[in-house]
């Protein structure tokens, strides 16, 4: 399996892990990407459920170990090199619960920071799409916080 120009879409998951009002991110290590800050994941493994796919990726690149709760969003990730497609990931985003685990940067990560939502919601700050699934996330963690409030 190639991820550059591939042959047919490659499934990729996504974990916006929020605690304490702040989202984990990870200033990504390669490319697509490379030097950027974005949303822990990867690519699912064959033969790897999606949730198994999401601790594993988030525990490889931050040292953490989450529980996936729900599907926040599924997403193309399509990057073009002029008429070819260079990278194509189809994106399974979502919202995880911190269990445990010591932050640090794994191999696929250059850093490992949290950020605050007004940072997120900073124009520019981050890439339009994951600033959009980090607050559709925090929003459902908001809700779900005060359900359980009750």
């Amino acid at each position: 399996m190639t991820r550059e120009y591939p042959q047919t879409p490659l499934m990729g998951v996504g974990a916006v892990v929020v605690e304490d009002g702040r989202v984990l991110l990870v200033q990504r290590a390669h490319e697509p990407m490379e030097g950027q800050w974005s949303i822990p994941g990867g690519l699912v493994e064959v033969g790897e459920a999606l949730h198994a796919a999401v601790v594993r990726e988030v525990r490889e690149e931050t040292g953490l170990t989450v529980e996936p709760i729900e599907l926040v969003e599924l997403l193309d990730r399509i990057h073009r090199d002029n008429d070819r497609v260079r990278y194509h990931y189809v994106i399974a985003d979502y919202l995880c619960r911190l269990t445990g685990g010591n932050l640090q940067a794994g191999s696929d990560a250059a850093a490992v920071r949290w950020v605050e939502r007004a940072e997120w919601l900073s124009p520019g700050a981050f890439d339009p799409v994951a600033a959009r699934v980090m607050e559709t996330a925090w929003q459902r963690a908001q809700a779900l916080k005060a359900r359980e409030d009750r």
